[in-house]
């Protein structure tokens, strides 16, 4: 699509924030006013549209398209929380190697410590287990998931199902959102395995560029959280 506007701003508009280009409101694709909770995240949007050359690429464009998911597709009350909890029941963090003893050090070091925060702050006791099969997580650390994603907007709620989808956890993606991990961080924390196969036997060039887009996937899920953020 070719760039048609001269110029992309934010104002205040109805207690929240609108983009405007040329002095006209943005709309997403399902119609709605590309209205933001808070100022700092409209600017960083704003600066998306600003910085686009003569052709727009969505691609290049992050914020704005986790904040179109969040405003078209996205409510307290919808599938995103089921999907939430789906992650939850398989979270990464839960399913270690039992050998070699190396890698199995450290998932302990680098998985053990979130689960422990995620447990103590929010009650979400989950099992672990070792090899591949599947481990059955409590009801009640489930349920305690659900009420407390229920509290969160529909912002929020993007960041969260968008980093859990990266990191394959729910547990991570919390810690991200809590400000307990960076990105690089649970970016690291999710691809222990990954880091100790390629020490042993190289990195294969597809991978590692799949683990840097991934990272930065996550660098945008993580700005979104911090900026979507309300005082």
């Amino acid at each position: 699509m070719k760039r048609f506007y001269k110029t992309a701003s934010s104002a205040p508009r109805d207690g929240a924030f609108a983009i405007l280009l040329d002095g006209r409101p943005v709309k997403t694709p399902m119609g709605a006013s590309l209205t933001l909770p808070t100022a700092a995240l409209a600017e960083a949007i704003a600066a998306e549209w600003a910085g686009q050359g003569e052709e727009i690429d969505l691609r290049a464009m992050p914020l704005t398209g986790l904040a179109n998911t969040a405003l078209d597709h996205v409510r307290p009350d919808s599938a995103v929380i089921a999907r939430l909890e789906t992650y939850a029941g398989h979270d990464l963090t839960c399913y270690r190697s039992g050998e070699p003893a190396e890698l199995a050090r450290r998932e302990a070091a680098a998985w053990d410590p979130p689960l422990l925060w995620a447990r103590t702050h929010y009650g979400l006791d989950l099992a672990t287990t070792v090899g591949v099969g599947s481990v059955e997580q409590p009801a009640a650390s489930l349920a305690r998931l659900r009420e407390h994603l229920s509290r969160r907007d529909e912002f929020a709620l993007t960041g969260l199902v968008a980093a859990a989808g990266i990191l394959k956890s729910v547990v991570l993606a919390l810690s991200l959102a809590d400000g307990k991990l960076s990105a690089a961080e649970a970016h690291a924390a999710a691809h222990v395995d990954e880091d100790f196969q390629a020490e042993r036997w190289g990195w294969d060039a597809e991978a590692a560029d799949r683990l840097k887009q991934l990272h930065a996937e996550l660098d945008a899920a993580e700005r979104f959280l911090t900026l979507a953020r309300l005082p």
